[in-house]
């Protein structure tokens, strides 16, 4: 394969992927990214937002929810599909992918209160430590994510 890749260059590989899912999805399997488990560099690099990142318990969320009126935004940092398949009521949808380049649009003031969720806390620890990098002094990562709001029997909407 090496060999190929240097004879072949770079478009081997994208083509060789492409192979690859079609012939996962032929056989009705799930693609690989959907199966494998994460790499170490990638924990290690959520591991390292984390300690850069201030969090809030799904269960303090919740009741902070219930108490009344927000006094901070929720940013739901998650892909499209599972923004459609529910969200927390009143959430922004700024996707990890774009959250950089539209966050100041969504909250310009660089102190707002923010709260962003994906759906196990690992996305919205590194998007809130970019917010940080970014200067934004006031962000929140929620533990556990949409998993744990889930189970600390948060509601999920579709509106």
């Amino acid at each position: 394969m090496r060999k190929a890749i240097r004879r072949f260059g770079p478009l081997v590989v994208p083509v060789m992927l492409a192979v690859l899912l079609a012939e996962t999805a032929r056989r009705g399997a799930a693609p690989p990214s959907a199966t494998a488990p994460a790499s170490a560099r990638y924990e290690a690099l959520v591991a390292e937002a984390k300690q850069r990142t201030r969090t809030i318990p799904a269960r303090e969320l919740k009741s902070r929810l219930e108490a009344g009126p927000l006094d901070f935004q929720l940013i739901d940092v998650r892909e499209d599909a599972e923004w459609a398949a529910g969200r927390l009521a009143g959430a922004v949808h700024l996707s990890k992918g774009v959250l950089e380049s539209k966050i100041e649009k969504a909250a310009p003031d660089p102190a707002a209160r923010l709260v962003l969720y994906c759906a196990s806390g690992s996305r919205s620890a590194l998007a809130a430590d970019n917010l940080r990098k970014m200067g934004y002094t006031n962000v929140l990562s929620l533990e556990g994510g949409m998993r744990a709001w889930l189970a600390a029997g948060g509601a999920a909407t579709n509106r």
